[in-house]
C-alpha cells in the first residue's frame, strides 16, 4: 500500500544517504502497521441468544417462555412484535453458521433455551430440545467454531411462572440447577465452555416494577424495592447452584463462567484524585454492591447494604456461600458507563449527568462511552480484588440500518463505535489486564425484546419478511480484524 507522504519522503532519503536510516525506518514502518495488534491467541467470537433468534416456540416440544407470553400481550413491545418467528435460526443455523465461519471467527456465544429442554420448567427433558443443541454444536465444531453456552438468557418457562413466580421463589434455584444438570449431561461431551446466567440485573431489576409495568418479562408490579431485590438474590442463588451443577455432571473438564453488564465507572480524567473517587463509586453505581460484589466477593458491599437499608434482600444462612463459587471466566457485557469526579462532599465522589447533546448510539441508553471496556477489566481487578481472567461476551450497538439502491448496509457508524471500543479493550491488555477475546453482540438483526424489530444490532442484515441475510460494511470491516488480529 503506499506510505504516507512523510514517509515516503523518508524513504527516499534512506535510499539515498544511509542504509542503516533505512533500517531504523523500516522498523518504523513494521511498528506502525502493528498498532493495536492482539496476542496470538486473542479470540474473536459473536454472540446471540435463544428467544431472539430461534423462532420456532412451538416446534419440536417447547412450551412458551416468559418472553412468549409478555411479547404478546397488547402495549409491551413496540409494534406488538414477538419472537415466535424472529430469525427462524432453529432452521436456518447452518446457514448462520456458515457465515460465522466466513467472518473468520473461532467462537459463538449462544443460549440454550429452558423451555426448550424442560418444557414445564422442571420434569421431563424433551429430548428434541436437546437435539437441536447437538446439531448445532455438532456444525460449529465442522468449521472448527468452539461452542460457548449460556445457561439462561432470560426466556423462563412460563409454567414455572404460573406455579410460583419464577424468581420472586427460591425454588427457582433449585429448578435451576435440575436444568443445568440435565444440559450438561447430555452435552457436556460437545461442550467444553459453559456460562451459568446472563446479565441479572435485566431480569430482574427490569424484570419487576415498584407499583409499575416494568419493560422487560416477566414484567411483574411488586409492591416494595425489596421484592425486587429478593429476585435477584435468588438468581444470584441459581448461578451458584448452577455452577455446582456443571462441576458435577461434565464428562469432561471445563470451564465456567458468570456473565455480568454490572455498571461501569469512568473517571471524568484519569487525576490520581478522580481514580480514588472513581472506585469508591463503583460499588454504588446501578446493582454493583448487590449483584456483582456478592458473585465474586461473597458477600454483599457493606456500605451498598446500608444503602438499601430496609429494602435488602432476605439472606438466609448459607447463602452467600452457594452464591460465591469459584468462576473461571467472567464475562464482560459492556456497552456504556457512567463518569465520576472527586468531590468534597461526604463520600468523596459523584456522579456525572451527560448533557444532553452528548453522542449516543440508536438506543436511549447507549452513551458512546469507549473508556468503559478498559475500566470494566480494571475495575474486576482493583476494585473487585479478583484475577479472573475475562472474555468480552457482548459489544456492540443499534444503527438506523437501511438498505442502499445497490442492495447494501453501509454502516459506518456501527464501524466507528466498534473501532473505538476494540481500542479501549487493547489497551487494557496492553496494561496487564487479562481480557482473552472479544465477542460482538451480535451476529445479524434479531428481535430486541421490548423494541422487537425496530432496533438492530447485527453485522448481517436480516430482512424479517424473506429471512434472507445479508452482511453489512461492519462485518467486511471485523472479518479484516480478525484477519489480521488488530484494529483497523
Amino acid at each position: 500500500m503506499p506510505l504516507p507522504q512523510p514517509l515516503s519522503q523518508l524513504w527516499e532519503r534512506g535510499k539515498r544517504k544511509d542504509l542503516f536510516f533505512l533500517y531504523l525506518l523500516k522498523i518504523i514502518i513494521k511498528k506502525n502497521m502493528k498498532s493495536y495488534q492482539f496476542p496470538n491467541n486473542f479470540q474473536w467470537g459473536v454472540a446471540t441468544a435463544s428467544y431472539q433468534i430461534e423462532g420456532a416456540v412451538a416446534t419440536d416440544g417447547r412450551k412458551p417462555s416468559v418472553w412468549d407470553t409478555f411479547s404478546a400481550t397488547p402495549g409491551r413491545t413496540v409494534n406488538g412484535d414477538t419472537g415466535a418467528i424472529a430469525c427462524d435460526h432453529y432452521h436456518r443455523f447452518q446457514d448462520d453458521v456458515k457465515l460465522m465461519a466466513e467472518l473468520g471467527v473461532k467462537h459463538y456465544r449462544f443460549s440454550i433455551a429452558w423451555p426448550r429442554i424442560i418444557p414445564d420448567g422442571r420434569g421431563a427433558v424433551n429430548e428434541q430440545g436437546i437435539d437441536f443443541y447437538k446439531r448445532l454444536v455438532d456444525t460449529l465444531r465442522q468449521y472448527d467454531i468452539t461452542p460457548h453456552a449460556t445457561l439462561f438468557h432470560w426466556d423462563s418457562p412460563q409454567a414455572l411462572e404460573d406455579l410460583y413466580g419464577t424468581w420472586q421463589n427460591r425454588q427457582i434455584a433449585v429448578d435451576f440447577a435440575e436444568y443445568v444438570t440435565a444440559v450438561v449431561k447430555r452435552l457436556g461431551d460437545r461442550i467444553t465452555n459453559w456460562m451459568t446466567i446472563n446479565e441479572i440485573p435485566c431480569f430482574t431489576h427490569l424484570g419487576y416494577g415498584v407499583n409499575t409495568i416494568p419493560p422487560h418479562a416477566p414484567g411483574v408490579t411488586v409492591a416494595t424495592a425489596k421484592a425486587v431485590w429478593q429476585t435477584s438474590h435468588h438468581a444470584l442463588l441459581a448461578h451458584g447452584l448452577g455452577v455446582q451443577a456443571i462441576r458435577a455432571n461434565s464428562p469432561v473438564p471445563c470451564s465456567v463462567a458468570l456473565v455480568d453488564n454490572f455498571a461501569v465507572t469512568v473517571p471524568i480524567s484519569e487525576s490520581p484524585a478522580n481514580i480514588q473517587a472513581n472506585a469508591l463509586a463503583f460499588p454504588f453505581c446501578g446493582q454493583n454492591g448487590g449483584i456483582i460484589y456478592p458473585a465474586l466477593t461473597g458477600e454483599y458491599h457493606p456500605g451498598f447494604l446500608e444503602y438499601l437499608g430496609e429494602n435488602a434482600p432476605d439472606i438466609q444462612p448459607g447463602d452467600l456461600e452457594i452464591i460465591h463459587q469459584p468462576l473461571d471466566l467472567l464475562g464482560l457485557n459492556i456497552y456504556s458507563a457512567t463518569y465520576v469526579q472527586a468531590s468534597d462532599n461526604q463520600a468523596g465522589w459523584e456522579f456525572l449527568p451527560l448533557p444532553s447533546n452528548y453522542p449516543k448510539m440508536y438506543m436511549p441508553w447507549l452513551n458512546l462511552v469507549p473508556d468503559a471496556l478498559y475500566w470494566a477489566a480494571r475495575h474486576v481487578q482493583e476494585t473487585l480484588g479478583q484475577n479472573l481472567p475475562m472474555i468480552v461476551t457482548e459489544n456492540g450497538c443499534a444503527a438506523p440500518d437501511q438498505l442502499t439502491t445497490n442492495n447494501q448496509v453501509i454502516d459506518s457508524d456501527r464501524i466507528m463505535f466498534l473501532r473505538e471500543y476494540l481500542r479501549a479493550v487493547h489497551r487494557a491488555i496492553d496494561e496487564g489486564y487479562d481480557i482473552q477475546g472479544y465477542f460482538l453482540w451480535t451476529l445479524m438483526d434479531n428481535f430486541e425484546w421490548s423494541w422487537g424489530y425496530d432496533r438492530r444490532f447485527g453485522i448481517i442484515y436480516t430482512d424479517f419478511a424473506t429471512q434472507q441475510r445479508l452482511p453489512k460494511s461492519s462485518y467486511y470491516w471485523l472479518q479484516e480484524c480478525i484477519r489480521q488480529n488488530r484494529v483497523v
